[in-house]
This record gives C-alpha cells, structure tokens and sequence, in this order.
C-alpha cells in the first residue's frame, strides 16, 4: 500500500472539486483558467519541493492526474477532425463565391508564412545578442541516445521527403483514413476535401434547387452540432489546465533547466518579442491588441499547457467565432492551416536560433547577412512543409539544419529543456494561428465588431 501516493490523489481530487465549488457561474472563462493554473503550479511545486523530479511516487502519482489532463486533451483531439469538416464544409456552403475562398486562403497563409519570416529573424538576432553557442554544451548518455533515436527513426523521413512529395502529400487520397488522422498532413487534407464537398453542395444548389437546399441545411445543422460538442467539451478547460500544469511543474528538473539557463531565457525572450509582433500587427490593421490577448488568454494557456498545437483548433475556432467576431469560414481556416503551417515557435524561432549556435561549430559566421537572409528565407519555406513529415519543432530543425549545411546534433543536446520551451512555442504558434485569422477578418471587413467588444462574461453565459 503506497500511503503517499493514495494521499498525492486526494489531495488531487479535492483540489478538483474546490476549483468546481469556487469557479462561480458568473466568472468568466479566462478567470476560471487563469486560477486552475496558479492551482497547478502551487500544487506541482509542492510535489517537486517535497518528493524531488524523479520520486517513483510522483512518477505514479502523475499516470493519475493524466487521467483527467490527458483525458481533456484526447477529448479536444477527438472533436478535432468532425470540426475542422463540418466548419470547413459549412464556410465553403455559405459562401457562393470561389473568390471569397481564394482571398481567405491568400491573406490568411501568407500572414503564417510573413510573421514566421519575422519569427525566425528574432530568433537569429536574440541567439546572436546571447552569444549562444552549441561549442559548450556536452553530449551525455541521455543526449547521444536521444541523437541515435533522432538518426535511425526521423532523419530518413526527411531526407525522402521532397517539396512535390510534401505538397501531393497534401491531397487527399482517401478521406475517411484522413478523418482518422492517420497521416501528419491530415488536418490539411480535410480541409481540402471539405472544400471540394462544399463547392459540389453550392454545384448542387444552382443545378437542383430544391435538393440543393436540403443538402445546405444538413451541412448547417452538423456545423451547429460540432460546435455544440466543443462547447461541452470546453467547459472542462480548467480541469484539464490544472492536471497539466501540475504534472509539468511536478516533473520539471530544476538542476537541467539551470545548466541551459541561457538558451531558456533567450527563447523566452524572442517568444516575447514575437507576441509583441503580433500585437503590431492587430494595432495596424485596426484591432485592440489588448483585448485580443485577454479574450485569446484561455486557449493560448491551454496550448502552453497541453504542448498541442492540434488540440487546441476546437478552442481557437470557438474564440476566434465566439469572442473575436471572426467569421466560422475565416476561423476554420486559419486554425487548421495555423496547426500545421507557419507555426511562429516551432518553425520559425527553434531551427533559426539552433541554427545561429551551430554555425561557428563548422566555421560560418552568423553574423554574415547573406548567411542571415538564406536562413530565414529556408526557415519560412520549410514552415509550410513541416506538417508533411511530423514532430513539429524537432522536424522544423531536421529540415533547416541540413539544409544549411549544419550537423543535427544540437537537436538532441537540447532534450532536457525542450518540454519547458515547447509550451511557450506552441501557445505562440496557436497565437499566430489566431492572429492570422484575426486580421484576415478585418481586412476582408468580415469582422464582427459587436461580438469583439462584447464583454466576455456575457458570451459564456449565451454558450
């Protein structure tokens, strides 16, 4: 009988049901997840101070509370795959002009793509300023396993994967093994085929009317019906946000995360800057960056605790059409392409700032503009073709690194601070996901400006 253990889940479990009986009706989302967190924090510190980071009794404890952090994040991705159809199906259905799709799609990704240009341009100028350098850091036991893992089971995989193959893989083959997200570019296809679906129902309207119509309203009514489900699922978010973020802080390893010290600041540091960036470009384009951030505060804590991109796209439609005022068709898209290409941290920030640290290892100097301009031009190119091979920010680096000529050991050097970067990474790459749609929206005139302004206790109280 573990008595430790028994008294770790109880603690849990009344935690829980403190959090349900203190999170008032009347509180808004943001406030419920923001206290869920500090919850998790204090409860996560408490474990790590009292047992240590690699107490077999935390260890256990954790396979617990994974049950109802893990569990969150497995609903969110089971809803992932019927959203992302019936939203994108619904968007297309209602808007009767393939011009309108075209603009949404233009604007959209080449906002992903030009932010993480200017991701990858912070992440090189921040490396530099830090004098960051892969010359001093040493490769342990734990680090040369992890680069003979890399080598055997990742590298291949890029290597054989060129841009037309990337791109094809795009294209779906067949949609119902898609549907199950059964290969890295799933979500796209999905996309792609919901697209198709919906242009054929607006085909259908013109040559059949009446049959037309129906097929309308049953696309209209499983839309309605996905969300309803996101809906339901979302009221779990604080829950699932404390098990999270108490299984990061009870698990972290204080000692590694000092050793790298430098590398977790600096990547901080240009994470910063680029939510400053985003925050310029909603003020340019006419949006309250203030209010932006406060009413995006709920997914991009969910996204820093949960380290998933993809888990989080039922969130960020939800807030971009709920609290935003973006339109359904805008944030479908820019959450489904925003999840897999042009993501700010993963593959902007990471693979140019492993890049700059490499460089003297070989002889280059990273302060050469020219070497500066390739590597951003690469970084942005390769961001549309991580989705094509998997793994996120780790295949962002096997694409960049080689590709400028670097060796990929840096990769597994890194191991023991990447779970603690990779949660800001991912809450930057939903951000910019956000973003994207967000001003899409408003250059397109599409937004809502009510709904925007809309207090947020209001909006939760309609859902």
């Amino acid at each position: 009988m573990n008595l430790p253990l028994i008294i770790n889940v109880l603690v849990f479990i009344a935690l829980l049901v403190l959090l349900a009986k203190t999170s008032s009706n009347q509180w808004s989302l943001s406030k419920k997840v923001l206290v869920a967190l500090v919850v998790g924090v204090a409860f996560g510190l408490a474990l790590n101070i009292i047992y240590g980071t690699d107490n077999p009794t935390v260890k256990e404890s954790i396979t617990w509370f994974n049950i109802v952090g893990n569990g969150y994040v497995q609903l969110l991705q089971m809803v992932i795959m019927p959203l992302v159809f019936a939203s994108i199906l619904s968007a297309v259905a209602r808007l009767h002009k393939a011009s309108s799709l075209g603009k949404i799609s233009f604007i959209a990704i080449g906002t992903l793509l030009f932010t993480t240009a200017i991701s990858a341009l912070i992440g090189i100028v921040i490396a530099n300023l830090f004098g960051l350098s892969a010359t001093r850091l040493i490769q342990g036991t734990q680090e040369t396993a992890r680069l003979l893992a890399i080598e055997s089971n990742y590298i291949g995989k890029v290597a054989d994967m060129s841009v037309p193959q990337i791109i094809l893989s795009f294209i779906p083959k067949n949609p119902f093994a898609d549907l199950t997200g059964a290969r890295p570019t799933s979500i796209i296809s999905v996309v792609i085929f919901a697209t198709f679906l919906g242009i054929a129902a607006l085909q259908m309207l013109k040559d059949d009317h009446e049959r037309g119509n129906r097929a309308l309203v049953a696309i209209d009514i499983m839309q309605v019906w996905a969300m309803k489900l996101v809906r339901l699922v979302m009221r779990l978010t604080p829950y699932g946000v404390m098990a999270l973020m108490t299984k990061v802080v009870a698990s972290s390893n204080i000692h590694d995360i000092t050793q790298l010290g430098n590398f977790v600041v600096a990547s901080y540091i240009a994470l910063g800057l680029m939510f400053v960036v985003h925050g310029g470009l909603l003020a340019f384009t006419g949006i309250n960056p203030l209010k932006f951030f406060k009413k995006a505060g709920p997914v991009l804590t969910f996204a820093f605790t949960s380290r998933s991109s993809a888990a989080s796209i039922p969130l960020n439609v939800e807030t971009q059409t709920r609290r935003l005022g973006v339109p359904e068709s805008i944030a479908s898209f820019s959450a489904s392409f925003g999840a897999t290409i042009g993501q700010n941290g993963c593959a902007g920030i990471y693979p140019a700032m492993l890049a700059v640290m490499v460089a003297p290892t070989v002889g280059i100097d990273p302060f050469d503009p020219m070497w500066i301009a390739t590597l951003v031009g690469i970084v942005t190119i390769s961001s549309a073709g991580v989705a094509g091979v998997g793994g996120g920010a780790t295949f962002a680096a096997l694409i960049v690194l080689p590709a400028m000529g670097l060796p990929v050991t840096l990769v597994a050097l890194l191991i023991s601070v990447e779970p603690l970067i990779d949660m800001g990474r991912t809450a930057l790459n939903v951000n910019g996901a956000m973003t994207a749609g967000t001003i899409t929206s408003q250059l397109m005139g599409k937004t809502n400006k009510e709904v925007f302004e809309q207090d947020e206790k209001v909006v939760l109280n309609q859902s």
